[in-house]
Formats: C-alpha cells, structure tokens, sequence
C-alpha cells in the first residue's frame, strides 16, 4: 500500500515548461475542506486517482511546481513517498513497534530514492524553467523588473527606517507594541517566502549524491502510537534508520531535506514538504484575519463572474476580499465594516497585496448599508462571533439588510459559528427555512470507493442529482423573504467549528 512516485519528462518541443508524468502528492488540509482541495486540485492540476482521509487530499498530477504553489484550499503540500496501514501496536511490545517503524524504510528503500531523485528533479526543473524565461524576456523587459526591484527594495528599508521610528514613539506611549512584532515577523516571513524556491534548488544541486543529502524528520503522531512514543522519539527511530540505510546525516537546523512523517489508528503516512513556507501562509496578506484556506473556499462557493459587484458587508482585516480579489480580479468589490481598526487594518492589507484599486473600503453598518436595492450580485462574509453579538435579534436583520441588497438569482455565502446555524435551524423548525441540510464531504455525486490499498477514499463525479436537489431547494418558498438554502459545510477553525452556507435569492424582496 505504498505510493511510488512516476517519472519525469519534458513536455513537447519549445514548451518550456517541464512535467513531471504520474507523481503522487498528497496536501493538508482543514477538516471540511477536503471537497474544496479535491475540486481545486482536479480544476488547477487536472490532477487524477483523487481521493481523501481525513485532513488529507490524495491525487496525481504532471504539474510544474509553479502551477503547484498555486493552490488555495491547501495548508501544505507533500510529495508522497508511502501511504500505508497503520502500524501494529495493540499488544505489542515496544520491541516490535520498534522493528515496525524500521521497515517503514527498510522494506522498500527503493521508494525513497525514487522520491528523492523526482524531488531533485522537480527543483532543477523549474529552475531552468525560470532561467529560460528570464533569458527570452525582452532585455528592456528585463532592465525595467530589475528597476522596479532596486525602487522595491528602497522603498522597503525606507519603510523599515520608519517602522523603527514609529517603534520608539509607540514605546513611549506603551501602545502598538504587539503590532510592531507582528510586522517584523511578517517582513520575515515575506522575506522568507521570496527566496524559499532558490535555496532549496541550491540545496538540491549541492546534495546531488545521495549520501550527501542532510536531512531532519519532522513527525505527527496520535492515538495508540502516539501513546506509546512520543513524536521525537519516533523521529530519533526513522532517523536513525535513513542514516544506516542511505548514508544520510541528520542536521535538524539547516538540512537539504525534511521528512515527513504522521502516524495514527487509520494510517501510516511518510512525504516531502514540496515547499518550506505553508501554502495557507499568504505572501500578500500583511495582518492575518480569517484562515486564507476558508476565505478561498466561501469565494469559490459563490460561483464569482467577471463584472460582478461582490459586497462583504462586514469586511474586517478584508482577508476574503483579498482572496477573492487575487483569484477573480476582473470583478469591482465592495468592503464595510463599522470598526475604524478594522477599516485600517484592511487597508494596510490592500495596500500590501496592491489591490486597492481593486477593492473599495465604507464604513457602514451591515443592517444600514449605503446601497440601492438589489444593487449586488455576490454576498460573501463571516459573520461576527462571540458573546456581544446578539444573535436572535441581529442575525435576522443582517440577512434582511442583505437580501435588499442582493439581486435576484444572486448568491449569499456566510461563515456562521454553532451557535449561528443551530439558530438558522429553530428558525426552519418553527417555519423559517434559511438553512440547507449540511452536505458535509458526502454528497450525492461524491462516491466514497476503496481504493486498491484498501482505504476508504473519494472521487469526484459531475453530479446530476446533487443538482437537481439544489432546483429543490431554489424551488422552494421560504417564509423568510426570498432567501433560499443552497449548499452547506461543516469546517474546522481550529479550537471550534463553524458552517460555510450558501443562499440564493430566488426572487424580489419587495423591499
């Protein structure tokens, strides 16, 4: 049941743009996001032999890595050495567990030096990918970008001389401090980001031979593995075991190459982190707000065309604005928000991402916007959590504030806590119908299969009756003016859950 990565080729004369045939990856991903991954990777990859476990997207693709970086519903992306049984630990001895975890290597090395080598492979690739791109870039092409990075990084020790100045006012008035740190890791981290792709082709290269690669393992463990070793100890294990098998020498600070490996009751998983920094990691969001994966996700579900007007009535740092505004930038959008520090917040992120002209920003109130009648065609936005929010009275005239808003046939996608739906769902008990029955990763048209190693997985059909169940709904007259339920998903935040839910206005408010 182990996953053997394919081979690499060139695509057709004068492409330029190298594949790699039939490698297996598998991505991270929040719980309930997973038939968002499996759409996106088929969508953006033409990924095939897609399936899923809990918190984790398998597929095939002959993407390049630039195509790769570019998923959105992902927290981390892996090249996939096994996937395989969970380990025997029930009555066993340490002893044994032991000699299990050894043959995770031992039993097939082969798998890990194919890995490796396509690794490698896909680095170089790109690499001359990018240097035949900058080379038939026109030369005047060229001396622009070149002037634009010397003005960028002017602009940007600037910018750091005046953060420094503004640190030292702020600490004499003993306020903004935690901002200021959370910049400074934030330039870091973009920094970071920027130069991720050259040092691991550097790596690669240096570490051509095999025995001269420098590794770490980075692990997962939980369940009865986890209570029988800890994640270091495990770690210690593989380690060790890579070292007498391949020659490799351990350095845990600064190595060529990162193992990963989760074990669990379900199944015994080892990969490649394909970058350093995360996926879900933005390198154009300044001040993080809402998780970037669950933004993509609520934009994706709202069905974005171009020439749309796309509203967030209670905008924040602006995070689902920004996500949407990277992926659709051919639509006008609309933020608001009645906090000041929101509102500024959110436009240090547009100006940091270079959207502004993209998004414009209004303070206002979600029960007193500032719009005509049936002005918008697209409600995307994450309603306030927490104690202060009174939800049995506010819930009911935010959704009348954006269904006189929204045209009819426009589409309403909301992040909404527990607390939030199981509100929506009294209101369908006692005749009031505004929430959809929570389809959640099984869905008509979404056929779970056991795949050849035996593990429940899924892939993705067009579906027929899925469709037709949404005609049901979109059908249906609800007491509660003209919204209707579309589809709903239950998603992980973290520490708690919350529901992604899709309405549509099936006709005019009257209102």
């Amino acid at each position: 049941m182990s996953g053997t990565p394919g081979e690499t080729r060139p695509t057709g004369p004068g492409s330029g743009s190298p594949l790699v045939e039939g490698a297996r990856f598998f991505c991270t991903a929040g719980r309930g996001l997973e038939r968002f991954l499996m759409r996106e990777v088929r969508a953006r990859l033409a990924a095939t032999q897609i399936e899923y476990i809990s918190g984790k997207v398998f597929f095939t693709t002959c993407s390049d890595l630039n195509t790769l970086k570019k998923l959105k519903s992902a927290e981390r992306l892996f090249l996939l050495i096994k996937k395989q049984f969970p380990l025997t630990v029930f009555s066993a001895s340490k002893g044994k567990i032991f000699k299990e975890l050894q043959k995770l290597i031992n039993d097939d090395p082969g798998s890990w030096l194919n890995a490796i080598s396509l690794w490698k492979s896909l680095l170089e690739l790109d690499a001359k990918n990018e240097k035949l791109s900058q080379e038939s870039s026109p030369p005047l092409k060229r001396k622009v970008e070149e002037n634009e990075i010397i003005v960028a990084k002017k602009l940007k020790t600037e910018q750091m001389q005046e953060l420094q100045e503004n640190r030292e006012c702020q600490l004499e008035k003993q306020t903004g401090e935690e901002t200021l740190e959370q910049e400074d890791f934030i330039t870091k981290r973009e920094d970071f980001q920027e130069e991720e792709f050259q040092n691991d082709v550097e790596k690669a290269i240096v570490g051509h031979n095999q025995k001269d690669l420098t590794f770490r393992v980075s692990c997962r463990c939980s369940g009865a593995v986890g209570k029988t070793f800890t994640a270091q100890e495990v770690g210690r294990i593989i380690g060790i075991a890579l070292m007498k098998q391949f020659g490799w020498k351990a350095d845990l600070r600064n190595p060529n190459l990162e193992i990963f490996i989760h074990l669990n009751d379900i199944y015994s998983v080892v990969g490649i982190p394909v970058f350093r920094v995360p996926l879900a990691n933005r390198a154009y969001i300044q001040t993080a707000g809402l998780r970037s994966t669950i933004a993509w996700a609520m934009a994706s579900l709202a069905e974005i065309q171009a020439g749309a007007l796309v509203l967030d009535p209670m905008c924040g740092l602006g995070t689902i604005l920004l996500e949407a505004a990277k992926e659709w930038p051919d639509v006008y959008y609309v933020g608001a928000d009645v906090s000041d520090s929101q509102l500024l917040g959110a436009h240090d992120n547009l100006k940091a991402a270079g959207l502004k002209d993209k998004i414009e920003l209004l303070k206002a109130s979600v029960i007193e916007l500032p719009l005509p009648s049936e002005s918008v065609d697209i409600i995307i936005s994450d309603i306030p959590f927490g104690k202060k929010f009174k939800l049995e009275k506010d819930i009911k005239s935010i959704l009348q504030e954006m269904e006189r808003v929204l045209r009819v046939d426009g589409a309403i996608v909301l992040l909404l806590s527990e607390d939030h739906h199981r509100c929506l769902q009294d209101c369908e008990e006692s005749g009031i119908p505004l929430n959809s029955k929570s389809s959640h990763i099984d869905e008509p048209g979404m056929k779970k299969c056991l795949n050849p190693e035996g593990e429940n997985g899924i892939s993705e059909t067009a579906s027929s009756s899925f469709q037709a169940s949404n005609q049901e709904g979109l059908d249906r007259t609800s007491p509660f003016g003209s919204l209707v339920p579309v589809e709903c998903y239950k998603v992980s935040l973290g520490k708690t859950d919350a529901f992604i839910s899709k309405y549509r206005k099936s006709h005019s408010s009257g209102l």
